[in-house]
């Protein structure tokens, strides 16, 4: 069954995900996209601010990306998003981390010009192995609702 804007109730809290980080994901994801020293380099950054190896805010950005796909989004009516509301980066993502989601759906409300649709707000925590909340990012969502003729919607 495919979930839908009246199945996010405000004040609800769900948890999934586990993913491992590797340091040859973190330097590969940097080579490409953010090529700077504390997401390439051991020796580089040891004496930084982060204290060694690092993977970037954006690759970080990214693994949350996939465990919403893999765990929420691939089996939703989502509609996208008009856009991110807030990213914070909190602590440094490190290779054997283990990440998962917390969601937190903040609020929940139709469209006044769109009556398939509605906007669910939520928060996302991306926690580590040690329950440290490495990441939060914070948006609306535009879901689909159930029984509105949409023929993706079941």
């Amino acid at each position: 069954m495919t979930v839908c804007y009246e199945d996010f109730t405000p004040g609800e809290i769900v948890s999934y995900g586990a993913r491992t980080i590797t340091r040859e994901e973190i330097t590969a994801f940097a080579t490409l996209y953010d090529p700077q020293p504390m997401h390439l380099d051991e020796a580089a950054t040891a004496n930084t601010m982060l204290g060694g190896l690092a993977a970037s805010g954006w690759h970080t950005i990214c693994i949350l990306m996939r465990l919403n796909v893999d765990h929420m989004l691939k089996d939703s009516a989502s509609m996208g998003a008009p856009g991110v509301k807030e990213v914070k980066w909190l602590k440094p993502v490190r290779p054997g981390d283990t990440l998962s989601v917390r969601r937190t759906t903040l609020e929940a409300r139709l469209s006044q010009s769109r009556p398939d649709m509605g906007f669910v707000g939520f928060l996302f925590e991306l926690l580590n192995q040690k329950g440290e909340v490495v990441m939060t990012q914070e948006n609306v969502m535009m879901i689909g609702r159930r029984g509105t003729g949409d023929a993706h919607v079941s």
